[in-house]
């Protein structure tokens, strides 16, 4: 499970960035197969979405192994196109996104249910934390589920960077308990994770999809990002990683990855 506290300092993390020399130290498998599930909802406009949710392995970097799971969303109109912005605009108001959030905790808990903890990582909208109404739907959903058999951790995601820190500290600290925790999901951006220094969150998480980290020269930006990133928040999790970067991530600071290219088990 990703930790809900700070790793002591020259723990697992200690070897630096000092390691990586351009090439994988030695091979490790990251690998695992995860179940995925589709519920449909229709927005205040009318009009159909699928939600596909699927439970992705998280690896912790210095155990080498899967030590949790983290849901991912894909919101989709009827039809196929993206959900969430059409033509350069959102079609979706914040009640859809609410009602997004809280169907998905539903079905996400049963999904990460399968799990041995019964716990890991749901996707919830900032526009849906941000508000008092939707942080309160959000705790008594997740509290009708009864007495907590492990750890969730909510991922932020969705505008933050265009948010003052302070607001997103004040927002985010309603969900950080003894069996809840925060990851922000943010732009792979040096700049923007600096922003994030000093607010709760227990994780930073990077989306590597768009972040070149295939050669040497390449790792150097991305290595810089995953540094600022560590510096900013006590773990770093990396979605998208190549699965051959994993231990030059580890080095950079990294503290969990969500490696690309593993296939779904649907159910």
């Amino acid at each position: 499970m990703i930790q809900l506290n700070p790793p002591p300092p020259g723990g697992a993390d200690s070897e630096g960035p000092e390691a990586w020399s351009g090439a994988p130290i030695e091979r490790r498998a990251y690998a695992a197969p995860y179940e995925s599930l589709t519920f449909s909802m229709t927005t205040r406009a009318r009009r159909e979405l699928t939600v596909t949710l699927a439970a992705q392995p998280v690896f912790d970097l210095g155990k080498s192994e899967a030590v949790s799971r983290r849901v991912r969303r894909i919101i989709r109109h009827r039809g196929g196109e993206p959900a969430l912005f059409a033509l350069g605009r959102r079609t979706l108001d914040a009640v859809d996104l609410k009602r997004i959030d809280l169907q998905t905790l539903r079905h996400g808990l049963e999904l990460l249910s399968h799990g041995v903890e019964d716990s890991g990582v749901l996707p919830v909208f900032w526009r849906t934390v941000a508000s008092s109404s939707g942080r309160f739907a959000l705790l008594c959903a997740e509290l009708q589920h009864g007495p907590p058999r492990g750890v969730l951790l909510v991922e932020v995601m969705g505008g933050l960077e265009q948010t003052p820190p302070e607001a997103v500290a004040e927002a985010v600290s309603h969900f950080v308990t003894e069996s809840m925790g925060v990851i922000l999901h943010i732009a792979p951006d040096p700049a923007a994770a600096a922003r994030f220094t000093g607010v709760p969150a227990h994780c930073l998480a990077l989306d590597f999809a768009g972040v070149e980290h295939e050669s040497a020269r390449e790792w150097d930006g991305a290595r810089h990002l995953i540094e600022v990133a560590r510096s900013a928040c006590p773990q770093v999790l990396l979605l998208n990683l190549r699965p051959d970067r994993g231990l030059a991530a580890r080095a950079a600071g990294a503290t969990h990855a969500v490696f690309a290219g593993m296939d779904a088990v649907t159910v």
